[in-house]
Order: structure tokens, then C-alpha cells, then sequence
């Protein structure tokens, strides 16, 4: 450890490594890991757990009760707190719990409301006040946060929508497996229908589905795999945004259209987000509903995956 000279560090509990910079103030309980940057102006509390190769930057407080995961980077003035209501010289008898997990970041001046989690990798945009968890891999911005992108997927509104064949059929994406569809269409004066068969234009048996509606728009389903199911995905009303991750590859499709289908095979991990208002989302599914079948931790599926290839 390395430490400016105007810096107080109460606490021994810190990792080969680490540089301390001026003006900081680490009490006797903290425990902070190897290689972390602790810049200028940073006050660290007790009951506090830094991990290892930390960035902090110049103005942020850690008060009890926060855990921040290795490879974590924190903002200049982001802001943590630790009690849902405050009043002066009223203390708690326990400290709500914050962890940031492994490779998040947290942008300049964001503040963390108490009791949440940020999951890996997490991105939290500049000014965000994060109010309840954040799903890993997830880009969040605004008060309060809302998910705006998948870390490492295209996102849909800033690129040209991967082309989707105009007679029915199938288009490869860059992910491992998945398709893109165009279903069959007619149109007359009595107005439009699309439709699909089972094993021609779904690419599997269907032995069951189901219809997810009124999801209000900052809430996401799926963050899950599957081990055995194949799935097809309809947007029937609306938009949904979706996005598909075979481990080493992320896309994100925008479903806006009732005759276009994304087919999502086994031991793909998928997500569907942004929904908008009145959006109706169709789910076409290879088999009956066996909990036995789902994968819902994304380390879990990337030990899986790996294995596989």
C-alpha cells in the first residue's frame, strides 16, 4: 500500500497495492483489497468492504453497510446512502445493505438509494438515482433509474434493425443458433392476418404458450435460459425490445412487428424489456413448462456454455 501523507487510514485491513490520495479518511473497521485507486477526498466508514482493483474517485463517501465487489469503479461525487429516512441525531439499530457486485460502474454524481444491489457489470449513467436493483449487464440513466441497453448488445435505436427476409422464412443473427422469421401475411379489404405452422414456420413442435401483457414499460422479463426448450417470440401489440446472449455474443432485436418471430433455441439466455404501453408479447414454447429446465444465473450459464464449446 502506498498512502499520501495527508491522508488518515485508521484501518490495517488494506490490500498490496492500493494507492491512498490526499485528503482521505479510511476508518478502523474498513476492509479495502489489493490494487484499488483511492483518490483524493474520500471518506470510507467502518463497516465497509472494498474488493480488489477498486477505483474510487475524488468526492464519494462509503458509509456502513456497503460492499462494493472487485473491479468496481465509482464516479467522482457519486453519493451512497445507508438509511431510507434520515432525521438528525436518530440512529439506526441496523444499517440497510448496498452492494455494487463484481465490474460494475457507477457515473459522476449518480446517487444509490439504500438497500439496493447493482449487478455485474452494471452500467449507472451520470446524475442516475438508483432506487431499486439493477439487473446485471443492465445500462440504467435518469431519476429514478430506468434500463436503457444491455452492456455489449447493439442497441436497436442508434443502429439500422437487422434485416428480416421479406418472404416468409428464416434470417441468421450473430448469435449462436438464433433466427430471425417473417410469417406468412394477407391483406384484403377486411383488414391483415399472420400466421405460422408448427415445424414449417415455427422451427419446432409447439406444446404450449403464453401471452405476456401489461408490463409497465420500466420493468424487463426473462433473464433467463433454457437447458432443453426452444422458444418463439411474437410481438403481436406494440414493442418489446429482446435481447438474446449465447455467452460470447449479445444482440438486441426491437419486436414491433406481428409477423416477425425470433427463435430463441435451448441455452440461450434472453431478456425482453422496454415494453410499450398495450404491448402483447406471444411466446411459443417446445415443451411443457418444467422448472427443472431454467437457467436464472447468468455465471451459471456462462460455466455452461463454455463447457459445451
Amino acid at each position: 500500500m502506498s498512502h499520501h501523507p495527508a491522508a488518515i487510514i485508521e484501518s490495517t485491513d488494506i490490500g498490496t497495492g492500493t494507492r491512498i490520495w490526499a485528503f482521505v479518511h479510511i476508518l478502523p473497521g474498513a476492509r479495502i483489497g489489493a490494487d484499488c485507486n483511492i483518490c483524493d477526498h474520500v471518506f470510507i466508514e467502518n463497516d465497509v468492504v472494498v474488493g480488489d482493483r477498486v477505483t474510487i474517485k475524488s468526492g464519494v463517501q462509503l458509509w456502513d453497510g456497503i460492499t462494493l465487489g472487485d473491479d468496481v469503479f465509482v464516479g467522482p461525487n457519486a453519493t451512497f446512502t445507508n438509511d431510507p429516512f434520515p432525521r438528525s441525531r436518530h440512529y439506526q439499530e441496523r444499517v440497510a445493505r448496498t452492494l455494487v457486485k463484481a465490474g460494475a460502474s457507477i457515473g459522476a454524481n449518480a446517487t444509490i438509494l439504500p438497500g439496493v444491489t447493482i449487478g455485474e457489470r452494471a452500467m449507472v449513467g451520470a446524475a442516475t438515482v438508483v432506487t431499486r436493483d439493477v439487473p446485471p449487464d443492465t445500462i440504467v440513466l435518469g431519476n429514478p433509474a430506468r434500463i436503457a441497453g444491455y452492456v455489449g448488445a447493439k442497441p436497436s435505436v442508434s443502429a439500422p434493425p437487422r434485416a428480416v427476409p421479406a418472404s416468409p422464412g428464416a434470417a441468421p443473427t450473430s448469435v449462436r443458433g438464433v433466427t430471425l422469421h417473417r410469417l406468412p401475411h394477407a391483406e384484403d379489404l377486411r383488414g391483415q392476418i399472420s400466421f405460422g405452422e408448427a415445424e414449417r414456420h415455427i422451427p419446432f413442435p409447439i406444446r404450449r404458450h403464453f401471452v405476456v401483457y401489461g408490463v409497465p414499460g420500466e420493468n424487463i422479463r426473462g433473464e433467463h435460459a433454457h437447458r432443453q426448450l426452444h422458444q418463439f417470440l411474437i410481438c403481436v401489440a406494440g414493442s418489446v425490445h429482446a435481447v438474446a446472449d449465447d455467452g460470447e455474443t449479445r444482440e438486441e432485436f426491437l419486436l414491433d412487428d406481428p409477423t416477425v418471430g425470433l427463435h430463441l433455441p435451448p441455452m440461450i439466455w434472453g431478456v425482453q424489456y422496454k415494453y410499450s404501453p398495450g404491448a402483447v408479447l406471444l411466446v411459443l414454447a417446445s415443451d411443457y413448462y418444467d422448472p427443472a429446465d431454467y437457467i436464472r444465473n447468468y455465471d451459471e450459464f456462462l460455466e455452461l456454455t463454455a463447457g459445451g464449446r
